[in-house]
């Protein structure tokens, strides 16, 4: 096989990988903004914030704040919970705190257990209730969480694809070059 022959085979092949690169990037970039735009559009809509940044003054156990929430929650005192990050947190470290507290340390499915075998036990029935939609909330803003994090998963292998794309670009051009320099007579 001749040389330019070689070389004009791979810089094609390469400008065909870089235009590649360029679409998936593209895409990843939009799948982004898309999970990052419904998480945000959906958390927006519930229109939950933070306790004020004056509640983590008198943490206490069995509390609004308790101690284990500070180094977490506080950092987002008193902002509406706009992204999967603060939904993680508010999920795992406001309210299944809240949720243990609540239920004594029993899951729902537990406690509902023993509401069905003590259906005249009107308290437990109540804890039941709150569990149960505690429980969902924090399902829900775990799954808002989930969805962010591809989003921003999303992002980084967009930003990866496009600095790959301008590499191979610059390798197409190097071979480009190489190819216009070669003699048509050099074989392989």
């Amino acid at each position: 096989m001749k040389r330019r022959t070689l070389d004009l085979l791979l810089t094609w092949t390469g400008a065909l990988l870089t235009v590649a690169l360029i679409g998936a990037g593209s895409m990843l970039l939009w799948g982004y903004n898309f999970a990052n735009s419904q998480v945000k559009t959906q958390l927006a809509e519930q229109q939950i914030f933070f306790p004020a940044k004056s509640a983590f003054a008198n943490a206490k156990v069995g509390t609004e704040i308790t101690p284990s929430m500070i180094p977490s929650v506080s950092q987002y005192a008193g902002q509406q919970m706009l992204t999967g990050a603060q939904a993680e947190v508010y999920a795992n470290d406001f309210i299944a705190v809240h949720l243990q507290e609540i239920g004594g340390g029993l899951t729902y499915s537990q406690l509902s257990a023993k509401a069905i075998a003590d259906p005249t036990n009107t308290a437990l029935a109540g804890q039941v209730e709150t569990v149960f939609k505690g429980t969902m909330l924090r399902g829900s803003l775990l799954n808002a969480y989930g969805y962010w994090t591809f989003g921003q998963i999303a992002m980084w292998a967009a930003l990866g694809s496009f600095v790959a794309a301008v590499l191979m670009l610059l390798l197409t051009l190097l071979g480009l070059r190489h190819y216009r320099q070669v003699d048509d007579t050099s074989v392989v």
